[in-house]
């Protein structure tokens, strides 16, 4: 048997690795493949419309006839996927691309999927145009547009009717939160109030308690909830809620959490809140 012919042990195995790797740092780095290349994002929309891609994004903006699409860009494969047919019947102007040409508008990093569109942002609501749901979100600053893409996800999930927020100190609608809402920022009520402490006493006017989640909570959220109409308020990560929405909420509850790690994200909390509110009054109806 040749020197050649002989089985390679584990040990000659372990020194052709740090051959290769010596190789490889004199070589110097290696150029990025086309897959590992980033793409920046390209110019911003046009003024007064938003990007919103990804395949179940695009679809609930193309079934919501409150959404007011102006200009789409898709692949082949995605239009097929959307179930789009012919592209020349649809309403709007839509180009037929390659990933790439979507990825110069969104940058590499955005998950597409191969579509996009320029469509003009939901119009918040006024609080009084509250309808008789039993269940909303309020949110006090919570600003980051992946938490709260996440919170409307699970509000949709968990049936509630809207998610009120404030006019400063939240996240205009964008791509990113869209996404992260998974189409779920088309079946939602978006309300914006100037002053929470104000808007938090009319929904207690409306019959809702008003119950803010802390992490000192006096009591637990399971042993929280009372009526028929409930509003979830949520602080931002780090500050929490506010001392003004403290002061002005119908109670304080924490989460019951006996691990070692006392708090949870955001958007967790959220989804963890909403299914005990929803539990509430599913047995109190």
């Amino acid at each position: 048997m040749s020197q050649d012919d002989k089985p390679k042990t584990p040990r000659d195995s372990h020194y052709a690795r740090l051959r290769r790797a010596h190789r490889d740092i004199k070589a110097g780095p290696r150029p990025p493949t086309r897959r590992q290349q980033t793409v920046e994002a390209g110019e911003a929309p046009p003024d007064g419309l938003v990007r919103l891609y990804g395949l179940h994004t695009v679809r609930a903006a193309l079934d919501n006839p409150l959404r007011k699409i102006r200009r789409m860009w898709v692949t082949r494969n995605a239009a097929e996927r959307l179930g789009l047919g012919e592209l020349d019947a649809l309403p709007f102007p839509v180009e037929s691309v390659e990933p790439k040409a979507i990825d110069r508008l969104t940058g590499s990093d955005a998950v597409h999927q191969g579509a996009l569109v320029e469509a003009e942002p939901l119009k918040p609501k006024r609080l009084d145009a509250l309808g008789d749901t039993p269940l909303v979100i309020v949110l006090d600053q919570v600003t980051d547009p992946h938490n709260v893409g996440a919170i409307v996800r699970s509000a949709v999930a968990f049936g509630a009717g809207a998610l009120i927020t404030t006019s400063r100190h939240s996240p205009a609608e964008s791509g990113v939160l869209a996404k992260s809402a998974s189409g779920a920022l088309e079946h939602l009520d978006l309300i914006e109030v100037r002053n929470l402490a104000d808007a938090l006493l009319q929904l207690h006017d409306a019959g809702f308690q008003t119950i803010g989640l802390d992490s000192d909570g006096p009591s637990e959220l399971e042993d929280s909830f009372a009526g028929g109409r409930i509003a979830l308020v949520l602080g931002a990560e780090g500050k929490g809620l506010r001392q003004k929405t403290r002061d002005t909420v119908t109670r304080l509850a924490r989460l019951d959490m006996p691990g070692p790690i006392r708090s949870l994200n955001v958007s967790n909390a959220a989804a963890v809140a909403l299914y005990g509110a929803r539990r509430h009054l599913a047995a109190n109806r």
